[in-house]
């Protein structure tokens, strides 16, 4: 099948990734970090666009890199990303509904990302 399908969910996560970079309400409110007025603390906005980068960054690789192990490695980093996501976040956000939430919807990009190295490699 070749590399197709891990550029395009690559593309999907570097472009969430600096959507994240530029307005970090996009994670904060589903993830349920604002403030009462709606606002992003200050603290928490550094955080997100950490996380923003990271996925812009692995996401960039995951398009640019070539057949084989470079595909490989930027797929099984994202992966991990979303793993580790699904775990700290499902279990440490503040509000359960948040939890459950951002656990899934990063358990699923994992579980995406994975089929899409596996269909690249088959």
């Amino acid at each position: 099948m070749g590399a197709g399908p891990v550029r395009v969910v690559g593309a999907a996560t570097a472009a969430y990734g600096v959507g994240v970079l530029v307005r970090p309400e996009l994670m904060a409110r589903p993830c349920g970090l604002t403030d009462e007025d709606g606002s992003v603390p200050a603290a928490t906005a550094l955080l997100i666009r950490a996380l923003g980068a990271r996925d812009a960054a692995v996401g960039v690789a995951m398009v640019a890199a070539g057949d084989g192990s470079a595909r490989r490695t930027a797929t099984a980093c994202r992966v991990v990303s979303d793993v580790a996501d699904a775990v700290l976040l499902g279990t440490l956000l503040p509000d359960p509904a948040a939890r459950r939430k951002a656990a899934v919807v990063a358990g699923v990009w994992g579980a995406l990302c994975a089929a899409a190295g596996l269909a690249a490699d088959s």
